[in-house]
């Protein structure tokens, strides 16, 4: 009886490392600017897999969480990239960045953006 009980203990323990073994934090560089930006950074990653996600406006900072086995990094920042928004990895299209408001169209490598006269930031 007392080998049953400890094998049990064993398999439990084993099957709970599994499963936290598969969630993960990461931090990726997301270029952006605002609370807008924030806003639709977050909101393009509320998809299966991913529990949690916070970007900075100042640090320029995704702090992610997933499941790492529903979800890859690659993916979440290919869906950051989908959003507009490059990351370390991938670009977005220029007709995705082209379609963010003009206070969230950011500086893009090696491009150089010019002022737009009366431009608020919000």
């Amino acid at each position: 009886m007392k080998s049953l009980r400890f094998f049990s203990v064993v398999v439990l323990t084993f099957l709970s490392i599994t499963v936290f073994a598969q969630s993960k934090i990461d931090s990726i560089k997301v270029r952006g600017n605002c609370t807008m930006c924030k806003k639709k950074i977050e909101t393009a990653l509320k998809v299966p897999g991913v529990s949690a996600a916070s970007w900075s406006p100042e640090t320029k900072v995704l702090k992610v969480s997933y499941d790492s086995t529903v979800i890859s990094n690659d993916q979440i920042q290919q869906k950051v990239a989908a959003a507009g928004y490059d990351t370390q990895k991938f670009k977005a299209t220029d007709e995705a960045y082209n379609k963010l408001h003009s206070c969230c169209q950011y500086e893009r490598e090696g491009e150089e953006k010019l002022p737009v006269k009366g431009q608020k930031k919000h």
